[in-house]
């Protein structure tokens, strides 16, 4: 799973008689082994180790006790520990008795392969007791320092404490220079529940994990067995396990209503950390450099930490065509798309735009189709593209198209001759290099790509105007911005060191992407991202949760595209959404992974209720079902596209508070109704706080199990009425998802009356 245009990915040997081994060997693993250890695969992988630091004591010099007034906070230096208030609220504090903050000396050793990295960590020295031994106060700022010592060695630290504009403080730890890895100890109540840390697809308490926070592919399966054992055994370690995800970055918060957030200012705070929420007391944040900067926030709800912590961000809005109906993810070529858009508007489907991933060509490789990185229009391929685009638009819907920020030789690609923009790009030393000076050739599975170096700002202008003047053409309203996970731990670079810039990628990519935007004219210009990173939401406004599988489950199928659009929620991308059907279809040898129709409407009725409703035909569109292929199914996608586009006034309210405040528009329990058992699950969501979904997760299903708030709760699509504060299960059949309206909500009547006339 290395792109997301269309490509057959199989996890299959290439010769029969290699396949029967495989099998043989699947069949006796699957006897022999342990049903536990495959199992616990989902967290682990022999390809990476990490290990944190622990605090050791904390020493407090008698003269350094005391309170200290900061703007609206308030610090105090205790006997044995550091808080921080601002009014009633404890903004943060450590744990009483242990070290705040240790340090390091040691490496990290990474493994890469087709933008799957794997971390293995090496702790030489480690400084864990602290010493307070000075506190010195200026005019709007605390400084406190003293030693850290570790065996018969100790180094300095320094943590200079300043107020926030907004609200809380900012905390900027330094260590001396030979220090390696820097750790912040965060204070929990017991088990407190964790949140954050970027997208992650696992339970929203992130409670007793230990989380790399690097961005990489997800995998394939993702601990999904045996998908994920094979997947391993046949394509070197791509089965992914549960911490790997596009975007990680170093923000959370905790059921304490207290977050913690990198400066993604600060060009230390991308670089490779890890989380560790093992221990019941306490949020262990280890950076992999000597300096920490932190912004520490609280409030009185959940809701008002994000609001607090992602509230600075200036955020660009989403286009509000985008609520119009679908976007559809089309192939195949000029007539190919007329003839499905035709049919689908036939069928009464609100349409908002085609999204024509392979605009620019297909190439075939052992893998299959794959698209040509060229990024410009492939003529043989969309005859009339000019024609098409403007028909499309007489009928009210706009062209997206697929951009990355990689660029491959056309010297191969048949038809029309077009700009070698590769060649361009290496003549003038733009593209990231090898330490020989090289343009950096990395496999993409059949063919070879090298990426444009983003810290060049000659680079970035030119590749800018090349999408502003090629991909963004001929009336192209927007496009998939994808990739920017792999950049390789040994790169060569124009400006910065690749350690620190793998997890930065992102934002420069974003960075890159808006100027595009912005050259083009285009303020309208819709563009979603996968990959992410601290301070990607100022330059992006849509986000989508990676390539799931084409299934239901947690690991990696619908269920995990819920999950990850949680902790992205509350890590600040407040708008994200998901492949209608998922994207990832695999033969893996015992089992056939396609798509059925049944979850091809499943989860046409999430994404109903959800930011965007955009479909993707997947990666082997010929073998899985898709929206168009039957006038029943049809039927089934425009009911729900429908309903889609009915909700668009109600939606605008809740896009309007994600962009100003950081707010998720699709929420958790948590964030609605706090101290409630619908706080506690998660298999259910909210569409701002009006809108209770509980999509149906597993296979054959016909009932779902809610968890209702209290209050009266009122079905979308059959008018019954559901008292709160308990447990029901609820008929779900095909075309009615259980899906309910705050009764005592003054919106009510108005969102019940505009999906009641959707189906009509």
């Amino acid at each position: 799973m290395v792109s997301r245009e269309s490509e057959r990915v199989e996890v299959r040997p290439r010769r029969p008689h290699r396949r029967l081994v495989l099998l043989i060997v699947l069949l006796v693993v699957l006897a022999l082994v342990p049903a536990g250890l495959l199992v616990a695969h989902r967290m682990v992988t022999p390809r990476e180790q990490l290990v944190t630091v622990a605090p050791g004591e904390l020493s407090v010099s008698a003269d350094t006790i005391g309170e200290w007034q900061i703007g609206a906070a308030r610090v105090a230096v205790g006997v044995d520990r550091l808080t921080i208030t601002e009014g009633e609220l404890v903004v943060w504090t450590s744990t009483p008795g242990e070290a705040f903050v240790t340090a390091a000396r040691g490496q990290v050793e990474w493994k890469e392969h087709r933008g799957y990295v794997w971390p293995t960590m090496h702790l030489n020295t480690t400084f864990t007791d602290q010493r307070i031994d000075t506190v010195r106060a200026g005019k709007d700022s605390l400084l406190l320092s003293g030693v850290l010592v570790g065996g018969d060695s100790e180094v300095g630290w320094s943590m200079e404490v300043t107020t926030r504009g907004p609200g809380g403080v900012v905390v900027d730890v330094s260590t001396d220079d030979d220090v390696d890895a820097v750790n912040l100890h965060s204070h929990r109540s017991d088990h407190a529940p964790v949140h954050g840390f970027g997208a992650q697809f696992t339970e929203f308490n992130l409670d007793g994990r230990l989380i790399p926070i690097v961005t990489r592919e997800q995998g394939v399966g993702r601990g999904l067995q045996p998908l994920t054992f094979l997947a391993d055994l046949t394509e070197g370690g791509l089965g992914g396990t549960s911490s790997m995800t596009y975007g990680a970055w170093s923000t959370f918060l905790t059921e304490d209503l207290r977050g913690v957030s990198l400066d993604p200012g600060l060009a230390e705070s991308h670089a490779f950390a890890v989380a560790d929420t093992r221990d019941p007391a306490r949020v262990d944040l280890q950076l992999w450099a000597p300096r920490l900067r932190a912004e520490l926030v609280a409030a009185t709800t959940p809701a008002g930490v994000i609001a607090v912590q992602q509230g600075m961000v200036e955020r660009p809005e989403l286009a509000r065509w985008t609520q119009d109906g679908a976007i559809l993810g089309l192939q195949g070529g000029t007539d190919a798309v007329r003839e499905h858009v035709a049919n689908l508007l036939q069928a009464d489907t609100p349409i908002a735009a085609v999204w024509l991933q392979d605009w620019t060509g297909q190439r075939t490789t052992s893998f299959g189709e794959r698209l040509w990185w060229t990024w410009q229009l492939d003529r043989d391929r969309y005859p009339g593209w000019e024609e098409l685009v403007a028909d499309l638009a007489a009928q009210g819907i706009r062209t997206t198209t697929y951009v990355n920020p990689f660029l491959t030789d056309p010297t191969d690609k048949p038809g029309t001759a077009i700009r070698n923009l590769w060649a361009e790009a290496r003549d003038a030393g733009y593209l990231v290099r090898t330490a020989s000076g090289e343009p950096y050739a990395l496999d993409q599975g059949g063919f070879a790509a090298t990426l444009v170096d983003l810290t060049n700002s000659d680079a970035r202008d030119w590749f800018a105007q090349v999408i502003a003047d090629e991909v963004l053409s001929d009336g192209v309203d927007g496009f998939m911005a994808d990739f920017a996970e792999g950049l390789p731990f040994d790169a060569v670079l124009a400006d910065g060191d690749p350690v620190l810039m793998h997890n930065r990628w992102p934002v420069l990519w974003a960075e890159t992407v808006a100027q595009a935007c912005a050259l083009a004219d285009k303020p309208g210009c819709v563009t979603w991202f996968r990959s992410g990173s601290l301070g990607m939401a100022g330059e992006s406004a849509l986000f989508w949760t990676g390539d799931q599988l084409v299934d239901y489950g947690p690991e990696d199928g619908l269920a995990s595209a819920l999950l990850g659009s949680f902790s992205s929620g509350v890590s600040g991308w407040p708008l994200s959404h998901s492949d209608v059907g998922g994207y990832t279809s695999i033969n893996a040898v015992v089992r056939n992974y396609v798509r059925p129709d049944d979850l091809l409407q499943r989860w046409t009725e999430f994404a109903a209720f959800g930011v965007v409703l955009r479909t993707h035909e997947g990666n082997r569109p010929a073998e899985n079902h898709q929206v168009y292929d039957t006038a029943e199914s049809r039927e089934a996608f425009a009911r729900m596209t429908r309903v889609f586009a009915a909700l668009a006034p109600y939606r605008a309210e809740i896009l309007a508070v994600a962009e100003q405040s950081g707010v998720p528009a699709i929420r958790h329990g948590w964030l609605v109704h706090p101290g409630t058992a619908a706080a506690r699950v998660d298999n259910q969501f909210f569409l701002g706080d009006a809108i209770l979904v509980a999509p149906v997760l597993f296979s054959g299903a016909d009932t779902v199990q809610v968890t209702f708030p209290p209050g009266r709760w009122v079905h979308l699509f059959t008018g019954d009425v559901y008292e709160g504060d308990r447990v029901a299960d609820v008929v779900a059949p095909l075309g009615t998802p259980a899906a309910f309206v705050d009764a005592a909500d003054p919106r009510a009547d108005q969102i019940r009356e505009a999906v009641r006339s959707s189906l009509t």
